[in-house]
């Protein structure tokens, strides 16, 4: 039996819905998983990339990554030259010992573009804190099997118009990518990650070494 032709397009698309309106559901899903699998974490380790792409330069750099609850966070830049940020959930420092500075500021006040990895740091409910969660089917994943989803976060919409995460089957974040408002991004890649390590508390702790500058003020992008 021959199929109408307008039938035959309309079971098509149709067809084609289908997949879209079940991610609906699947986001919810997906985000809740996420939830779950970070607010069980008591810490994790994990050697980064970051790239910086905006005002006409790009920028790659990477070292490794220490979270540990309740709010602390170790990023230990290694390449091109060594930086260190860090927050032992009270206070945030950012040092470039080159420069001989390190500027401080309160944690709580912080507005810096590692601010999203809160969701690692397992503070977070995705679904309340990224407005419109929803599969970015238009960026591909790095990694076959991984799914990519989108949202705004409320905290930074003024300053971050769209922020990707890319979640594998087993829940975990391996790529955070910040779409700031002026067209700026910054892109975090997570590899070698090890969960529930035992990291010492003195690793989020930070005393500026004799002749550094100090600076209290809020941090913004290295």
């Amino acid at each position: 039996m021959r199929v109408p032709f307008r039938l035959a397009i309309a079971v098509l698309v149709t067809a084609a819905l289908l997949p879209v309106a079940g991610f609906a559901v699947d986001v919810k899903t997906l985000a809740a998983a996420v939830d779950s699998h970070y607010n069980h974490l008591r810490s994790l380790q994990a050697e980064f990339t970051e790239l910086y792409r905006g005002s006409g330069m790009e920028r790659t750099e990477a070292g490794t990554l220490w979270l540990k609850k309740p709010g602390k966070m170790r990023w230990e830049y290694r390449s091109p030259k060594d930086k260190l940020f860090v927050s032992d959930g009270k206070d945030a420092w950012f040092y470039v010992p080159d420069d001989r500075q390190a500027r401080k500021t309160a944690a709580k006040k912080l507005e810096d573009v590692r601010s999203p990895l809160a969701f690692m740091l397992g503070k977070t409910k995705l679904e309340k804190e990224l407005q419109g969660l929803s599969l970015a089917s238009d960026v591909a994943p790095m990694k076959s099997g991984d799914i990519v989803l989108r949202g705004v976060p409320q905290a930074l919409a003024d300053r971050v118009s769209e922020i990707l995460l890319e979640i594998t089957p087993e829940h975990e974040i391996t790529r955070i990518v910040i779409q700031e408002v002026d067209g700026a991004a910054t892109e975090y890649r997570f590899g070698e990650i090890k969960e529930n390590v035992a990291i010492a508390d003195g690793r989020f702790q930070f005393k500026p070494p004799p002749g550094t500058e100090t600076v209290e003020e809020g941090l913004g992008p290295p």
